[in-house]
């Protein structure tokens, strides 16, 4: 399976960057991941909320591949424990999911077109986390719920 995460912004906190790449390096022995970052608005200054959610939407669906599945990473979307994840996961797969996307957001969420290309959304927490640190966050949860799918010691229950 192949999972892409698209995110908006860049992480500029080395803690969150390390972080980033720890879980990256333990999911290649799972999937193939790619992730692609949307660069900060230009003038984002001089822009409204909705402005700056239309252009960050138009960048984001340009990184979204045809025929697999987008899932938003979205404060109102579906909350999963961590084994309800895995088995997310792999039901994805046996329904021969090959690809899926995940998006995150900009700090003012999606905008209209980007809310209507997605299949699914998942909240992470109730909680509110900065974008920079939902990627980390969530990067761990795919490691765990694979390393879950594996029965591998990682998760304890």
């Amino acid at each position: 399976m192949k999972i892409k995460i698209i995110a908006v912004g860049k992480t500029h906190k080395s803690f969150l960057v390390d972080g980033e790449k720890e879980y990256e390096g333990r999911l290649k022995h799972y999937i193939k991941l790619e992730q692609v970052v949307i660069p900060d608005i230009k003038n984002a200054k001089n822009k409204t909320e909705e402005q700056l959610k239309i252009e960050e939407g138009q960048m984001i669906l340009q990184h979204v591949e045809k025929g697999g599945i987008l899932v938003l990473l979205d404060e109102k979307g579906k909350q999963y424990s961590s084994v309800e994840f895995s088995k997310w996961l792999q039901n994805k797969m046996n329904q021969g999911v090959r690809h899926i996307t995940f998006v995150v957001g900009g700090p003012y969420g999606f905008s209209d077109e980007v809310y209507e290309a997605a299949q699914e959304k998942l909240s992470l927490s109730k909680m509110t986390f900065s974008h920079q640190m939902i990627r980390m966050l969530f990067l761990e949860q795919l490691y765990r719920g694979f390393s879950i799918l594996k029965g591998e010691p990682y998760h304890h229950e």
